[in-house]
């Protein structure tokens, strides 16, 4: 296996050995984001002068990963490093949903706020919304935002008898019904705050926007600005928020010891046209594991420790956050297994760094349906959702059709856009991504096969 896909194993690395205090860490996270929707990414009509700017800066990531695309899932791994379905928190979730993590999970604001960060959420949640999965019992010290998506509201239409949508500040709903025009606006004016408030102490400061998720709003200062209408106003608007917190971060002296990031959930809602983003030449959307689906920009900056301009081709995802940051800070690995690596070598651009992991795999809900490893991507038997003709407009969504792939192999370095089918020329690359993808069955189960995984932990049931 070793002679087909070159991955080697980088020892870890970690900064917490030195006399420095360990850094400060910042993620932002966009919703339903396109891969081509920022500009050092092939934005077209949208300006996103301060994204480019931590690209230019820092590193810009080509193969970076969610692990499933839809959001609670997606939030899930990002969180705890591990697969969402290790965890047991799957799709999107509803009000009306009972899950949250299980009590022995651990999130990246538990570990670190056990290194003595402070640590903060502002933005959407959506890893349960009952008292005992809210962040602030998740190792969150603040929180301010929404439990689940903004459009998550009552629809007699659709007879979803939803509540009011929420807006929390800590424990406590404060509004119903928010002006979503304000929001982005609100989670930075936090941000800002809680950098200012902890600027003589590490902090984990956590970003995840409600925007550009349908129903879109802007505010005042950005609406009419870009030209891509109103999804370029709202996303030249989540720029200008990145903006805000990196000037934070100057102000106060914590430049050269703040990493911060930015990616997004999952890829772009198409069905919505031009109130969706743009998956550049990838295939598909959101809620696929084609490549338009789960691969995302990514964008890291942290000046002295990760050179300006670098470019990284390995493939990476949020499952490896989580142990990055623990390596950093000098952390402890969570007890329970997790699914995520140290990708430091790759962020700090160390000659010849590989991707630390054998294979990545790639489950809809609990359907494994794709293994990439390497430059190959492997997609099993399975039915995907596509376009049915056009996409909607105005906030209208366009239909959607159910169509199946057989086994497929993609060379994702040729050929990103998964267009040609290259299996029968490489059987052994066929084999050896099969062979993967049954040791990840027996670890976390197929729902196409019948199996339920020895790895596989339950959630909580509030």
């Amino acid at each position: 296996m070793a002679a087909v896909f070159s991955l080697s194993l980088l020892p870890r690395t970690t900064l917490a050995a030195d006399s420095a205090p360990p850094p400060n860490i910042v993620v932002i996270l966009a919703d339903d984001q396109g891969y081509a929707d920022l500009g050092c990414f092939g934005a077209k009509g949208i300006q996103t002068p301060n994204l480019d700017r931590m690209a230019r800066e820092g590193v810009r990531f080509t193969d970076f990963y969610v692990a499933q695309g839809v959001c609670s899932a997606s939030r899930t791994a990002l969180l705890t490093g591990c697969y969402p379905n290790r965890v047991g928190i799957l799709d999107a979730q509803s009000p009306a949903s009972k899950i949250g993590l299980g009590p022995g999970e651990k999130t990246i604001a538990d570990v670190l706020k056990a290194r003595g960060y402070a640590t903060a959420i502002y933005g959407k949640w959506h890893l349960g919304h009952r008292p005992a999965s809210l962040p602030t019992r998740h190792g969150f010290d603040e929180y301010f935002g929404l439990p689940y998506s903004n459009d998550m509201v009552p629809d007699r239409e659709n007879k979803r008898n939803y509540p009011p949508l929420p807006l929390y500040d800590g424990e406590t709903v404060i509004v119903k019904y928010p002006d979503l025009s304000q929001l982005t606006t609100q989670y930075t004016e936090h941000a800002v705050k809680f950098i200012r408030k902890n600027k003589n102490k590490p902090f984990f400061l956590y970003v995840p926007h409600t925007m550009p998720h349908v129903p879109l709003a802007v505010s005042s200062k950005f609406k009419g600005k870009s030209q891509r209408g109103l999804y370029g106003d709202v996303i030249e608007e989540l720029d200008w928020s990145v903006g805000q917190i990196l000037a934070a971060l100057k102000e106060n002296g914590l430049d050269e010891r703040t990493l911060v990031m930015y990616t997004s959930d999952n890829g772009p809602w198409l069905s919505y046209g031009d109130h969706g983003g743009s998956a550049g030449n990838l295939r598909e959307g959101k809620a696929t594991t084609w490549e338009g689906g789960v691969r995302e920009p990514f964008v890291a900056r942290w000046p002295g420790h990760i050179p300006a301009g670098t470019v990284c081709h390995e493939p990476a995802m949020t499952i490896d956050l989580l142990p990055t940051f623990v390596a950093l800070a000098g952390a402890k690995t969570p007890e329970l297994p997790i699914d995520g690596k140290d990708i430091w070598p790759l962020l700090s651009g160390q000659p010849n760094a590989k991707s630390p992991h054998e294979a990545y795999y790639f489950y809809w809900q609990r359907n494994l349906q794709a293994v990439r490893a390497g430059r190959w991507k492997l997609h099993l038997p399975h039915a995907y959702r596509t376009l049915k003709g056009a996409p909607g407009n105005g906030g209208k969504a366009g239909a959607y059709e159910e169509k199946r792939t057989d086994i497929a192999l993609y060379d994702l370095v040729d050929d990103p856009g998964e267009t040609t089918d290259v299996a029968a020329k490489h059987p052994d690359v066929v084999k050896e991504l099969q062979a993967l993808a049954e040791k990840e069955r027996a670890e976390l189960g197929d729902s196409a096969t019948g199996q339920k995984g020895s790895g596989v932990r339950s959630p909580a049931i509030n």
